[in-house]
């Protein structure tokens, strides 16, 4: 069965309200998520960079135990060729050990100054990862704190939002599909939240705007959905002002003047 234009209103009003008051329970924890979430990804950097240090710290050990194992095999090769000097034929094959030393003497030589490069900046990765691993703890102090605090705030609502949420959903259902998507763009682009409002006091419940008369005896009529012509809120209905009669003050009796 098609539901009417006020069925439609009360059901999108509905859900406005209780869209307003999880909006109310989400503002009481103010930019806390935010800030947890920026803390988590500023940790989650850290932590990147930390992996990314230690990994060059290991590339440079390994650098070094294959130089030292190079120096070793250049020592075994000295040791060999000294030997082998020392029984030489003639002139020319001496010459040719002695060249294959002196190579060797300077594969050492500058392994060994690689070696002493490494190491500095072995030194050098350890003091940054130091201090990035400091940095790390107190953001990471300061995310415990936030957490806590965000969790302190959200258990106290918890209760209430889960009801709400409960109750969002069992309306939601009741909301016309097409209309549905209209309210979920409107209320996305509200500062406020607010995509269906009521007319007060002759203007729009969202914007302020003025609502002419005639366009409120349309709104009261519910014969046909009606947003506001300056911010496009949807216009669920109209509050009549209640004005209070105030009772005529008596009037003093004055006394009649002497003859």
């Amino acid at each position: 069965m098609e539901s009417t234009v006020a069925q439609k209103l009360e059901a999108i009003h509905n859900l406005q309200l209780l869209d307003s008051k999880l909006d109310a329970i989400i503002k009481v924890r103010g930019a806390l998520p935010e800030e947890v979430q920026d803390l988590e990804d500023e940790i989650a950097g850290y932590e990147t960079r930390l992996e990314k240090f230690q990994s060059e710290i290991d590339s440079f050990d390994n650098e070094i135990k294959a130089l030292k194992e190079s120096i070793k095999d250049s020592e075994k090769l000295i040791k060999k060729y000294q030997e082998q000097q020392m029984n030489v034929r003639n002139n020319r094959e001496y010459d040719a050990i002695t060249k294959e030393l002196e190579l060797q003497d300077l594969e050492i030589q500058v392994a060994k100054k690689k070696i002493t490069e490494a190491g500095h900046r072995i030194e050098t990765k350890k003091v940054d990862l130091e201090e990035l691993s400091l940095i790390k703890k107190d953001r990471q102090k300061d995310l415990d704190q936030k957490n806590s605090e965000l969790t302190s705030i959200v258990s106290e609502s918890e209760t209430d939002e889960t009801k709400l949420n409960n109750d969002r959903e069992k309306a939601k259902k009741k909301v016309d599909e097409r209309l549905l998507k209209s309210y979920t763009k409107i209320r996305a682009n509200a500062k406020n939240g607010l995509a269906v409002v009521m007319v007060k006091r002759g203007a729009c419940g969202g914007c302020f705007n003025t609502v002419p008369p005639q366009r409120q005896a349309d709104i009261r009529e519910k014969k046909k959905l009606i947003v506001c012509e300056h911010c496009g809120r949807i216009l669920a209905g109209v509050e009549d002002e209640i004005i209070e009669e105030v009772a005529p003050k008596k009037k003093r009796a004055t006394k009649a003047s002497k003859a």
